[in-house]
């Protein structure tokens, strides 16, 4: 049967991606308008990729010069962070006058190995001291000199001056730097103004670029920095108290091509910088950058004035050219040509949108065609599943009902159409409607339903939101699944589980009305046997005391095991109903401190047996959540036996701490005594069970009986290893704090 054919659908036989037809007028005027529409676009595009460039390119020739300017102030800053590294040599070395009044020769070059001069700080030649010393004391200096053994101190240049400067230490001790020591630096005009600045001023002073005598007169020029040294280190208030107590400069010389060049380590690619001392209006070269190229023309300039230890030096800076200083602008040229190529790409992109218009339409058919099927499917899949179904409107009635819910309510899915679906639930069911709403807004729920001529059934509702169609009221569906069956068995289930509750609680008052009666039973037992017991005791005493003359030596030893066995007794019945007690108590939990409760019971048994003085290690910051009273006895139990079962031991050690297991913590009590066979492990935690003999060590066999019970009643466990000979080690689980 062939397809009816609606108008602006395609026919079945025509595919959408079929051109249309260029012959008709309409195609014509739609590609012309296409046409305009395009060259508008590229027009429009065109101007916007310039304009973006030049904006983008401005941006980033700015972006560069300031790279530049950050560039060489950081230089500036590392020059003087370097000066700065010079001014601390130089004050350490004048630390050594504060505890000295001078130095020795062999004390000033322990110093200066110590700092490692030529390693780490390079460009400087040295660190050296220079000795304040007027003309009258000149003829001292030289023989304090000589006398300490270092030779004939010769003061040059020769000639007579008010004030010497002479060279008195120079290290590292290198050949140019031997051959100065004495040379008179306040001699020479441009290190006597540093010198006098430094010693008038009482701060660290630079000089002037001059030439190191140690050098080549070819040599470049370096610098001197001078800080002036005052006896008993301190620094007098006036300029001419500071003259009086004037003792020297510990000075550092610096030549200037490696110290710029350690400075600028790191830096990737540094630009060309000239540095121009411009002290008082006079220019002077300090250093330039070697090997620039000057026919390249810089991009950017850029010069910052600082101040370097009383001298003003002018730093020039100059960028590469302008290719290599801001790179980014090449690709700024690629950016340009790919944005001319998008609005070609733009032109033909709305060309083609222009030309495939007609087959824009040919797909809308066939989505709507896929629609139209997709609806059959969900009215096919809601028809004929076994689930109850229905649509309803804004109202809350039913649209439209499948099969599966007639045959739950007992009516057909015609009559349900129009009726409110709240109906067909029982009067006064809606009242405690209750249930969960997924993030979806899915909700379920459990109701009762009336049939018509049958009982009620239970229903499970799930209510969905569904969109209808325009037009088309239908807000959404809802299923319906008769659960009446699972519900009856889920009460059978419950009412099985309360007969259980039952018999459970039954049997819970059963048990504790027989510990009750255990509990009493052992109260009244241990009366009625402590009677006897004083009976005894007591006899048996006034046997020793009244007829100790007519009963003979077994006789009395007798008796003494009479009173020994009955005083046992006693203890065996109080350990009995420690017992009992610890098993009946109410657990009080509290936070508690294990090492602090486990260093108050270390002290008690050191004080009640001072001559055992083992080595007690307790770990700190262990805390459990537990009952004070009974974790006491615990411990007081398992310390009191690693205490009593390392007596007689010289090297005695007992450890208390813990250890990470899985699910928590672990704690463990550890100790090198008697130890016990890992075989007989089991018998270790029963009631009057002993490893070891009363003549070995005393007791009742009832402590670790407790601490079992202890540990349980706190929901925890408790091993135990051991080795004879070597020691024992219990460890117990406990809910940490």
């Amino acid at each position: 049967m062939a397809p009816h054919r609606h108008g602006g659908e395609y026919p079945a036989s025509m595919s959408p991606d079929e051109p249309i037809d260029p012959t008709s007028s309409a195609g014509d005027r739609g590609s012309w308008r296409g046409h305009v529409l395009a060259l508008a676009v590229l027009v429009g595009t065109v101007m916007l990729v310039l304009a973006l460039w030049r904006n983008a390119y401005d941006r980033e020739l700015v972006a560069a010069q300031a790279e530049f300017v950050v560039s060489s102030q950081d230089i500036a800053g590392r020059l003087q962070q370097r000066m700065l590294n010079c001014e601390l040599v130089a004050r350490g070395g004048g630390s050594l006058f504060a505890s000295l009044a001078r130095p020795t020769p062999t004390q000033w070059r322990a110093y200066a190995t110590n700092m490692q001069i030529e390693l780490r700080f390079p460009g400087m030649v040295g660190l050296g001291f220079a000795a304040y010393v007027p003309q009258s004391r000149l003829a001292g200096v030289q023989l304090d000199w000589r006398d300490s053994g270092y030779g004939m101190l010769e003061v040059w240049p020769r000639g007579l001056r008010p004030v010497y400067g002479p060279i008195l230490y120079l290290e590292p001790r290198t050949s140019g730097n031997a051959a100065v020591i004495g040379y008179d630096m306040y001699a020479e005009p441009a290190r006597r103004a540093a010198m006098e600045a430094a010693m008038e001023t009482g701060t660290a002073r630079l000089t002037a670029p001059v030439g190191l005598v140690q050098n080549a007169a070819s040599a470049p020029p370096a610098l001197l920095l001078y800080v002036p040294i005052y006896r008993a280190g301190d620094l007098p208030m006036t300029v001419a108290a500071r003259r009086e107590s004037m003792q020297g400069w510990v000075y550092v010389p610096v030549q200037m091509t490696p110290f710029v060049r350690m400075a600028l380590r790191g830096i990737h690619q540094a630009p060309v910088f000239r540095i121009t001392d411009v002290t008082d209006g006079v220019t002077m070269p300090v250093y330039e950058t070697s090997g620039a190229r000057r026919s390249e023309s810089p991009a950017f300039f850029h010069h910052e004035v600082i101040e370097m230890y009383g001298r003003r030096w002018r730093m020039d800076f100059a960028s590469p050219p302008l290719d290599r200083a801001a790179p980014r602008l090449r690709s700024l040229q690629n950016t340009l040509a790919l944005g001319l190529f998008a609005a070609l790409l733009m032109y033909a992109i709305a060309w083609v949108l222009a030309r495939t218009e007609a087959r824009a339409l040919a797909i809308a058919t066939r989505l709507t065609e896929d629609y139209r099927r997709s609806e059959l499917r969900f009215r096919t899949a809601m028809q004929y599943s076994a689930i109850g179904k229905a649509l309803l409107d804004g109202d809350g009635c039913i649209v439209e009902a499948n099969q599966a819910l007639g045959a739950i309510v007992a009516v057909s899915p015609s009559a349900l159409v129009g009726v409110p679906f709240e109906t067909l639930f029982e009067h006064g069911d809606g009242d405690n409607v209750s249930g969960e709403t997924d993030e979806n807004g899915v909700h379920r729920t459990t109701r009762r339903l009336h049939r018509g001529g049958g009982e009620p059934r239970d229903a499970h509702l799930t209510y969905a939101p569904l969109p209808g169609n325009i037009g088309q009221d239908i807000a959404g569906l809802v299923q319906v699944e008769d659960v009446t069956e699972r519900l009856r068995a889920e009460a059978r289930v419950h009412s099985l589980n309360r007969t259980l509750e039952a018999r459970v609680a039954l049997r819970t008052r059963e048990l504790s009305l027989a510990n009750y009666e255990l509990e009493t039973f052992a109260y009244s037992v241990s009366h009625d046997l402590r009677a006897p017991l004083r009976a005894i005791d007591g006899f048996s005493r006034v046997l020793a005391e009244r007829y100790a003359d007519r009963i003979d030596e077994d006789g009395r030893g007798y008796l003494g095991r009479v009173r020994r066995a009955a005083a046992r007794m006693g203890e065996l019945i109080d350990a009995l109903l420690q017992m009992t007690r610890v098993s009946r108590s109410d657990v009080k939990p509290v936070s508690i401190d294990m090492s602090r409760l486990a260093e108050e019971v270390v002290d008690e048994l050191r004080a009640g047996d001072p001559q055992h003085q083992p080595q007690v290690v307790i770990a700190p910051g262990m805390g459990v959540d537990g009952d004070a009273v009974l974790l006491r006895n615990l411990l007081g139990n398992l310390l009191g036996n690693a205490w009593k079962f390392t007596r007689g031991r010289s090297d005695a050690r007992i450890e208390f701490g813990r250890q990470q297991v899985a699910g928590g913590w672990e704690f463990f009590v550890r100790d090198n005594g008697a130890g016990f066979d890992q075989v007989f492990v089991d018998k270790l935690f029963r009631p009057f069970q002993r490893l070891h003999g009363e003549e070995e060590f005393t007791g009742h066999g009832i402590g670790l009986a407790t601490v079992k019970r202890i540990v349980e009643r706190h929901g925890g466990t408790i091993r135990a290893v051991g080795q004879v000979g070597e020691g024992a080690a219990f460890y117990f689980v406990l809910p940490t704090g």
